[in-house]
């Protein structure tokens, strides 16, 4: 351990006991005592904002990097994509380093990485120096998600004030992947397009110095060596799995460069816990997902996150070419659900103490399929009332979700393992991710394509081509021309809405299932029953 208990004299009967002190690793800066305990938490957001917002900032920069630096389609996807995939690939490894020589070492080591790599993405001249420079954002990335987490649960160990300061943090990740197209749209509307990097660089040589000074230092289990190989063997298997997961939505979902990285990640992740049961120290300590709480909400982030991510790419999608919207327009949009979701992890803390774990997740995933279905009336005609009253009910419930899951997930972690509960969460939140844009993006394929085929007096290898997408079918719809090319659009929106509905039933089960997973989680809170008593 980094630190022992202070041990006093022994307790009188009838005398209360007193809280133990804290541990002398976690006593460094400002502590958990105090007002500062917030301004930490201020800090912590910042970070972690920064790195949400950089996960999204890039998709409407895409036509402006393309027409720049001429990427082939195989750079512009690896563009796009290694940023979240090494960002789930590190962040166990990052995690538990954080454990072994200190949060906030390794947050601040973050903090500089993503600096340095954002000034070289905003200026890259090539497409691999982009993708070189995305692939250290996620690094940096990796360094600095588990660490917030793990340090606001240092920072706050009340569970009461503790839940607050999660809801507040949960808010922040729901805003930044929302508002980073919003504000990409804005900068391409006034700069170019390594702007959207550059706004990084005076954040980050702000918060550096403001985190070394204000943050506050602690460890975990320091005993035995660290193992290494354990780190290697979970960054390769994740990325293998990720990597899989996302191209499994891709057009050929059983070519080999699918099947090989994603059937390579799995064994190296099952030779990973296999050799963590067997070491006397584990890198990962397996044996949290064995509590109903710590496992249930691990699936219950991933289910949240599979929705959120899969449904706001398909609506983008929907508002914009079949509403006809600009991406500014689209974000404003999406807007009420950001704010639904801020206003909804403001008020978890006094939820949860009220109405417990269980009930909170559950219902949140309840409330959020009711929504989810309330949009089957989408059709190809604008209804704003509608869209704003369910993506409020998204935002509400979703959050609400998230929140109870990684409070209770947190709550039922040991605390010296806290940097690597935190890695499993975000690694959790990052593979929710990726499943849902791959699967829920499969779903609406598979519909969609045969939808479109049967459009009047398209040739046949036209029809072939707007199967892949409607963005694809417009493409062709224009070079078309006449009333073969009208034909292909109003078919391709037509199918698009019928994919839609479909996809969004798909996705109404899925949440129904993580209700009844939910079940599992406690009843109450531990601060709730202590009022009680």
């Amino acid at each position: 351990m980094s630190g022992t208990t202070t041990a006093g004299p022994r307790r009188p009967v009838g005398v209360p006991r007193q809280r133990p002190r804290p541990r002398r690793a976690d006593r460094r800066g400002p502590g958990p005592a105090g007002a500062n305990r917030w301004t930490v938490l201020v800090v912590l957001c910042v970070s972690l904002l920064l790195v949400a917002v950089d996960a999204t900032v890039l998709h409407v920069a895409v036509p402006a990097v393309t027409e720049d630096l001429r990427p082939s389609g195989i750079q512009l996807l690896w563009i796009v994509d290694v940023y979240p995939l090494v960002c789930a690939s590190l962040l166990i490894l990052f995690g538990t380093l954080g454990d072994r020589v200190g949060r906030r070492r390794v947050l601040l080591l973050g903090y500089g990485l993503f600096g340095l790599a954002s000034a070289a993405a905003a200026l890259a001249t090539g497409p691999e120096v982009l993708i070189a420079a995305r692939a250290l954002l996620g690094a940096g990335g990796a360094m600095i998600m588990p660490a917030t987490l793990s340090i606001l649960r240092q920072v706050f160990p009340d569970r009461r004030e503790r839940a607050l300061a999660i809801g507040v943090w949960s808010a922040v990740a729901a805003v930044g992947a929302a508002v980073g197209p919003l504000l990409g749209g804005f900068l391409l509307e006034h700069f170019w397009w390594g702007s959207v990097f550059l706004i990084n660089i005076p954040l980050m040589a702000v918060t550096l110095p403001v985190g070394r000074w204000l943050l506050p230092e602690s460890t975990g289990d320091r005993d035995g060596p660290w193992d290494v190989l354990g780190a290697l063997m979970a960054a390769f298997g994740l990325f293998g799995v990720v990597y899989g997961v996302k191209q499994t939505g891709g057009a050929e979902p059983l070519a080999l460069g699918t099947l090989v990285p994603g059937a390579v990640g799995a064994a190296l992740l099952v030779l990973f816990a296999r050799r963590q049961r067997r070491r006397e120290r584990p890198l990962v300590d397996l044996t949290m997902f064995a509590r109903p709480a710590f496992g249930t909400s691990v699936g219950c982030i991933v289910l949240a996150m599979l929705a959120l991510v899969g449904l706001e790419l398909i609506a983008a999608q929907y508002l914009q070419l079949v509403l006809g919207l600009s991406p500014l327009e689209t974000g404003l949009r999406l807007l009420p659900l950001t704010l639904a979701a801020m206003a909804a992890g403001l008020a978890g803390s006094r939820m949860l103490h009220r109405f417990g774990p269980r009930a909170m997740v559950a219902s949140g995933f309840a409330l959020t399929a009711v929504a989810v279905l309330s949009l089957t009336a989408m059709g190809r005609e604008d209804r704003p009332a509608l869209l704003l009253l369910c993506f409020v009910l998204l935002g509400l419930g979703l959050e609400t979700t998230l929140f109870g899951a990684y409070e209770s997930m947190l709550s039922d972690a040991p605390a010296e393992s806290a940097g690597g509960a935190a890695a499993i969460g975000e690694t959790s939140y990052q593979l929710g991710a990726g499943i849902g844009i791959a699967l829920l993006g499969s779903v609406m394929n598979a519909a969609y394509a045969p939808a479109v085929a049967g459009a009047p007096g398209v040739p046949s290898a036209a029809s072939a081509a707007a199967g892949h997408s409607l963005g694809e079918a417009f493409a062709v719809a224009d070079r078309l021309g006449g009333p073969a090319g009208t034909a292909l659009r109003t078919a391709a929106r037509g199918a698009f809405v019928h994919g839609l509905h479909v996809t969004l039933v798909v996705s109404a089960a899925l949440l129904l299932l993580g209700a009844l997973a939910a079940l599992r989680l406690p009843r109450t809170t531990e601060c709730a029953e202590q009022s009680r008593d």
